[in-house]
């Protein structure tokens, strides 16, 4: 096929409204505070006329809203249709008791994450029992180069696909994209991340994937392990670490991983 022909298939199978909306949506998802129609058209290079008919039909069907001060956000209609996809329903099904039993049995919160367009995704979320708590938002997107989750994601990855990653993760990183991958070998080796947390002071952060049953590692259970002082049922980072490998493992065996996981 000659570019020509390329060309013209593309022209033919073009659909702007599904491309407009695509464009609102996917700008939304990286405005925390939100953005108005006038700040959504200039950012797109759309008429203000366009991105209404876009935002109205988007808000009837659910996809966003309109706060009082007249900027749209993204409502949770996204996360939640993602969650029927039936990996992601099958893998939050079999982690949620699982995870909970983890945090109880070693008294730190917990939380699942898998990748989406090159940053993580946290899924499920659980907190321990005691009152001092360290947890991720379910929902928040985590950018991976500062991460225990993305580390361990990342390090089971043949050459392809993380390439992939990285490019879709973005090249502005720079010390800290030098850093993750530096760490990677190490985190396969040994099969889990650990490490001091690159965001919090005072956090240990440990990680470990659960692999499907292809051997293809699609999640990441991390806790952001709190030292506290005076806890009466303060449990040793090994001792947790062992914990989350253990967890981790069961579960990729729910997943049909088998022996994929014994690397």
């Amino acid at each position: 096929m000659t570019v020509t022909d390329m060309s013209a298939e593309d022209e033919k199978y073009r659909a702007p409204a599904l491309t407009k909306g695509l464009d609102i949506l996917e700008l939304l998802a990286s405005a925390s505070d939100g953005l108005t129609q006038v700040e959504i058209g200039k950012m797109l290079g759309r008429t203000t006329s366009e991105i209404f008919r876009m935002l109205v039909v988007l808000s009837q069907r659910g996809y966003v809203e309109l706060s009082g001060d007249d900027r749209y956000q993204l409502t949770t209609k996204l996360f939640e249709v993602a969650h029927r996809h039936p990996p992601i329903r099958r893998l939050t099904a079999i982690a949620g008791d699982a995870m909970q039993k983890l945090a109880n049995r070693i008294n730190q919160s917990i939380h699942l994450c898998i990748l989406q367009g090159g940053r993580l995704l946290v899924v499920a979320q659980v907190d321990c029992p005691d009152n001092n708590l360290n947890s991720v938002r379910l929902g928040a997107q985590i950018p991976i180069f500062d991460s225990a989750s993305g580390r361990v994601l990342a390090a089971f990855m043949d050459d392809a696909a993380l390439e992939h990653l990285l490019t879709l993760a973005g090249t502005e990183a720079g010390e800290r994209r030098d850093r993750f991958l530096a760490d990677l070998p190490g985190v396969r080796d040994v099969g889990y991340c650990e490490g001091p947390s690159l965001t919090l002071a005072g956090v240990t952060n440990l990680s470990a994937p659960i692999f499907d049953y292809t051997g293809k590692a699609v999640a990441a259970i991390t806790t952001p392990f709190i030292h506290r002082l005076n806890s009466a049922s303060h449990v040793p980072v090994p001792e947790a670490r062992n914990a989350l490998v253990e967890t981790c493992r069961d579960l990729s065996k729910r997943m049909g991983a088998g022996a994929a996981v014994d690397r």
